[in-house]
């Protein structure tokens, strides 16, 4: 099993949540300069066109553009504090076929600071699919930051819905 990681604005995927991550399939987390390349998504898709992806995992601007790679390659995702509506630095987003039937469990802190969870939720409202299976959880005291904990505890469930 390939599992894309898509880190956030200023972070890496940490030695920690790795180990957590290959427990279940080889990690590909490409190093992505949200900064200098408006097209992010599209350079990860050209980047795994020869690759079967199987699993989409990201966090924060790594949530935004995985929600968009797992719809564009029909592909199940799970999403922490993704930064759907409002992002600090400028992406362009490919237009997407109709369908996205594959699973998306995001995770949403309430007390997030840089990614308004209301903004969130009302993209997702906006972007109602009737054929997606959504998994929706707001955790009350967390913040912008996945604690290691939090992080296993939401991938073994993720994986756990997709029978693995």
């Amino acid at each position: 099993m390939n599992i894309l990681y898509l880190h956030g604005l200023d972070s890496k995927l940490s030695s920690e949540k790795r180990e957590i991550l290959e427990k279940f399939g080889t990690v590909l987390a490409p190093d992505l300069d949200y900064y200098q390349n408006p097209n992010a998504i599209d350079s990860i898709l050209q980047m795994y066109s020869e690759v079967e992806i199987n699993v989409v995992i990201g966090s924060s601007m790594g949530g935004f553009a995985g929600y968009h790679v797992a719809n564009a390659i029909f592909r199940p995702a799970l999403l922490f504090n993704p930064a759907l509506i409002r992002r600090s630095v400028p992406q362009n987003i490919p237009k997407e076929k109709e369908s996205y039937n594959n699973l998306k469990q995001i995770i949403i802190g309430q007390r997030d600071e840089v990614v308004s969870p209301q903004d969130t939720l009302n993209f997702l409202v906006g972007e109602f699919n009737p054929v997606t299976d959504f998994y929706l959880r707001l955790v009350p005291r967390l913040g912008h930051r996945i604690p290691v904990e939090l992080f296993e505890e939401e991938v073994k469930s993720f994986f756990k819905k997709l029978c693995y």
